[in-house]
């Protein structure tokens, strides 16, 4: 297996990310990378500022091989360390290419205040959108256990069924069961219903064929709201078991854009429960 990429930098979700990604490295037999991305200093930089910049480089980058080391030994797993120059976003991305990384996983809202709103920043959201490999996103203080399950949320939409594979990957590397669910918003609609029904029954002989446990449930979404996302996100916790959601990053009408759909951006803004994401095929570049 290749490498799992972990942008570091030294935050509280960060750190989590990182908790997260040895699990996920234990359990794919593979390495880690950690990754701390320096911004460039500005051009009207004095020199005592650059040798500044140098020293603050230098022990960042101890820094870093002292966490590799010290989780290298304690955990098993091998873990390397890169410090890189440039705008966070493209240096996470160039690094994930270069790797082959399998994974990347990163925290989210480390420099957010618990009295605002959550927001999915402009590197995250560039790295969501652009990675070749999936990203997972850890927004809560959720680390992953046994006997848990994925979520995962299902539309009427084409790319919807792409999500079915990555999700038997992720449950078969847990050993967790699935559970599929779709929010009817059509109550008074028998041919919707129909459809998300017989949809169901074939992802489930789907899943259950790859030897998964798998359940399903048609959740309806109350008068009012805008969006899916909350109900779904409601049922996860009401389940109390849900070991990670599995997401597309595009809704169907939005493929030819190119960019972060938002469902996908409230999933990943709202769940206090690591967020799978992955751009449909249609999109890759």
């Amino acid at each position: 297996m290749n490498n799992i990429l972990v942008p570091y930098d030294f935050n509280q979700q960060s750190m989590l990310a990182l908790d997260w990604s040895l699990l996920l490295a234990r359990r794919l037999t593979c390495g880690i990378t950690i990754l701390y991305v320096n911004e460039p200093p500005r051009l009207s930089f004095s020199m005592f500022d650059q040798e500044q910049h140098e020293e603050f480089t230098d022990r960042i980058n101890d820094q870093l091989d002292t966490i590799a080391v010290k989780l290298s030994l304690k955990s098993g797993i091998n873990i390397d360390a890169r410090l890189l120059q440039g705008r966070v976003y493209a240096a996470i991305l160039s690094l994930a290419e270069e790797l082959n990384a399998e994974f990347i996983v990163m925290g989210t809202r480390s420099n957010i205040p618990t009295d605002q709103k959550p927001m999915v920043g402009r590197n995250t959201s560039r790295v969501i959108r652009m990675s070749k490999c999936p990203v997972i996103t850890i927004g809560g203080k959720q680390l992953p256990l046994h006997d848990r399950s994925v979520l995962l949320p299902l539309d009427l939409t084409k790319i919807t069924r792409q999500k079915i594979s990555w999700a038997i990957k992720m449950a078969g590397i847990y050993g967790a069961g699935i559970k599929a669910v779709s929010a009817l918003w059509s109550q008074n609609n028998p041919e919707i219903l129909a459809r998300l029904l017989l949809q169901m029954e074939q992802v489930r002989e789907t899943i259950e064929a790859a030897g998964i446990l798998c359940s399903t449930k048609i959740i309806e979404t109350p008068a009012g709201e805008k969006t899916s996302v909350p109900v779904i996100l409601n049922y996860a916790k009401e389940e109390g078991d849900i070991e990670l959601i599995v997401i597309m990053t595009q809704q169907e009408s939005a493929l030819v854009e190119f960019f972060v759909g938002s469902h996908a951006q409230e999933f990943i803004r709202n769940a206090e429960i690591p967020v799978m994401s992955v751009v449909p095929e249609e999109t890759e570049q």
